[in-house]
Parts: structure tokens; C-alpha cells; sequence
């Protein structure tokens, strides 16, 4: 008995202390670190709504050489990738993966957070749908599908507003989305006309999500699974629901295997068309990677390739293209070369000497039949051919 007395001393003091840091800390420092541990586990993203997938082998591997790209060259931008946190390089060229390298123990088939990639299977599942006639037209109002906006000039934003992050809605609230995302995407109020200013934030992709749902009469998961996921063979993956039986999170959070992005880097490469199978009208992934007028620099849930880049190197084709963002996670398709490069992991926006155009450069630069772009009038010619 003697002894389990500091024992008890012990715990009620550890419980105390505990109390202590929640009413000086406040609530908000564990709801990070709650947030933190799930963005690493995914454990807390529950509950989930299975996106069912085709479950089928990656495409064929084959030397880098067969390809004509150079093994030196992805060497080098796999070294870059690595000094910076990645968590896996995967490069593909005409339908082959070329090349692959993974840290942490990680494999093509490890889950992860997709974080900002998530948004793009909103575009793609809304080009599906506009393909199949279920959606009328881009500059359609979306005031024709909710018709609790039917006579709300909210009605009025069209579905190109929703996809180029261009609604001229309110930001979500830090509160208003965690148990009914339906209900707060139909209250946020009309803060700026639409199609004028891109906003990057949640709201625009999860209210095309909630317009695919009501013109489709699917829920988004399976949606997206029949659309997009399942075609292009991808394993079985998840969305986090605001509740049970409620509405999936289309802006992030997505659980699903890292290398199966490559896929979708593949399925954009070919404008829609994966391996044979036309998933999309021709010419979508066309419209998707156009300037919008509220933004040049911005697509569809995609960044263009600017011609120049103050203070840094230039991107060495100009129809690249990147989706992903500072979480780390980023794909970048080259059209004109056959190229599709992924790299998940550590965040890039913690990294203050990253430089975005340089694993793509390395790998572009690195194939045999790599032209250089005509210089624009004033171009430093280093910066497109090196060494000059």
C-alpha cells in the first residue's frame, strides 16, 4: 500500500498539469495538434466514404534510355527531390514509368494525404459529366441545378466561375464546414462579383462538388469513382465526410495511394483519354489548362507555366503545366514532351530556396529529343539554354 501512494500522487499530478496547459493553452493548440497528427496518419479523417477504384497494375516500367531520357539527369533531380523533403519521385514518359524513388520507407502503394491534389477530380468528374450531357456548359448557372439559388443572384456564378476559384463567395469560417457542408456552402453570402478575382479556398470546389451531386443524383464519391477513379485503375481510395451518411470534402483530404496520382498526371497528359478509354469530350483537360481571365497564371484548379520568372530559372517548355500545391504534393505535365513528373511529401512552402521548375527542367532538359523554346524578345538566353 505504501508504494501506490506516490504512485497516485503521480497521476493526479500528471492530471492536473494536463488541465493546467488546456485552460492556458486553449482549445486551439490541440485542435492543431489533432489536426497535425491527422495530416500525417489520416487516422482522424473519419468517417470515410470509399471512392472504389479499378484496382489495376501501374503502367509498364521501362529503362530510362528506352524513353530517351537520361538516368544522370533523374538522378540529379531525385537528389533535388530528396535535399527537400520528398517523400517519391515518379517520372513517366508516353505511358511508361521511366524511373522511381521513394524515401521513408514509403512505396507506390503507400496511403497518403493528397491534400491539393484533390480538387482536380472535381474538374475531371465535372468535364465527365458535362461529356455525358449531365451538365449543360461551362458558363451554365449554377442556379439551374440548386434551385435554392434559382431566384438568388448567387445563382448567377457559373460552373467556369466554380472551377477557376473565381465564385466572388465568402471564405469558409475556421467552424462552419465541420458538421453540415451543404448547409454552410447555400449561407455563404456574395462578397465580390463572380469570375472577377480567383480566391484560392475551399468553397469553390466543394460547391461543384455539391452541383455534380444534384445533377448527377450520385453521391460525389461514387461519382468520381465511376467517372475518373475506377477507369484509370487506380486502387481504392477515401474521402472524409462531415458526418456520417453526409457530405464528402472535395477541396481536400483525400486518402489514397501515392502512385496512383501518376495516373491522373497521365489521364491529363492525354487530354482526357486514358490508355484507349475517352473518359471526357476532347479538348476538356484543353480548357482546364487555359488562362482564366481572373487569373492568367491559373486553370482550373491547374498552374500555368509563365514565360519568366522574376529572381529564378524559367520553366524549360511553356505548355507545362502544375497541379498540387505548397503541401508538397505536385504533378507536373508536359504535353509536348510526354512527360508527367510526381512528387509527394514535405511541404515545399517550408522550403525557402525550393525552386519549382527545377526537377521538371532536369528531366526535360535530360531527354534526347529536347528543343529549346524560341527566346522572346529580351529573354536572357541562359536561362533557356544553359551555359550561354
Amino acid at each position: 500500500m505504501p508504494r501506490s501512494v506516490p504512485k497516485l500522487a503521480a497521476a493526479v499530478v500528471g492530471v492536473l498539469l494536463v488541465l493546467l496547459l488546456l485552460s492556458v493553452l486553449g482549445p486551439p493548440l490541440w485542435t492543431r495538434y489533432l489536426a497535425a497528427l491527422s495530416h500525417r496518419s489520416g487516422v482522424l479523417y473519419q468517417p470515410r466514404s470509399r471512392v472504389t477504384g479499378g484496382n489495376q497494375p501501374a503502367a509498364p516500367r521501362v529503362l530510362p534510355g528506352t524513353e530517351l531520357l537520361d538516368l544522370h539527369a533523374l538522378e540529379e533531380a531525385a537528389a533535388y527531390a530528396g535535399a527537400h523533403g520528398a517523400q517519391a519521385l515518379i517520372v513517366s514518359r508516353h505511358d511508361h514509368i521511366v524511373f522511381e524513388r521513394y524515401w521513408r520507407g514509403t512505396s507506390f502503394a503507400t496511403l497518403i494525404d493528397a491534400g491539393s491534389f484533390t480538387p482536380l477530380l472535381v474538374a475531371l468528374a465535372t468535364g465527365h459529366a458535362i461529356s455525358h450531357r449531365q451538365i449543360g456548359w461551362l458558363e451554365e448557372p449554377i442556379g439551374v441545378v440548386l434551385h435554392q439559388w434559382a431566384d438568388d443572384p448567387r445563382g448567377a456564378i457559373t460552373v467556369r466561375n466554380l472551377l477557376q476559384s473565381s465564385s466572388g463567395l465568402a471564405p469558409a469560417g475556421p467552424q462552419d464546414e465541420r458538421f453540415d457542408l451543404a448547409a454552410a456552402l447555400l449561407a455563404r453570402p456574395l462578397v465580390a462579383p463572380p469570375g472577377m478575382h480567383r480566391v484560392s479556398q475551399p468553397t469553390d470546389p466543394q460547391l461543384m462538388a455539391l452541383v455534380l451531386e444534384r445533377a448527377t443524383r450520385e453521391r460525389y464519391a461514387d461519382y468520381v469513382s465511376q467517372s475518373i477513379w475506377r477507369p484509370i485503375g487506380a486502387a481504392d481510395a477515401w474521402l472524409w465526410l462531415d458526418r456520417p451518411g453526409g457530405s464528402a470534402h472535395a477541396d481536400c483530404c483525400m486518402i489514397s495511394r501515392q502512385g496512383d496520382w501518376i495516373r491522373v498526371g497521365e489521364l491529363l497528359l492525354r487530354d482526357g483519354n486514358y490508355r484507349g478509354d475517352e473518359l471526357m469530350r476532347p479538348g476538356w483537360v484543353a480548357q482546364m489548362r487555359s488562362p482564366s481571365r481572373s487569373d492568367p497564371d491559373f486553370g482550373m484548379f491547374v498552374r500555368l507555366a509563365p514565360a519568366r520568372i522574376p529572381g529564378r530559372e524559367s520553366y524549360a517548355t511553356r505548355d507545362l503545366f502544375v497541379a498540387g500545391g505548397d503541401d508538397g504534393n505536385l504533378l507536373w505535365v508536359v504535353p509536348s514532351m510526354g512527360i508527367v513528373i510526381l512528387r509527394t511529401g514535405r511541404a515545399t512552402a517550408d522550403e525557402p530556396d525550393w525552386d519549382d521548375a527545377r526537377i521538371p527542367n532536369l528531366v526535360v532538359r535530360g531527354a534526347r529529343d529536347y528543343l529549346p523554346p524560341a527566346a522572346l524578345p529580351g529573354s536572357d538566353l541562359s536561362s533557356i539554354v544553359p551555359g550561354h
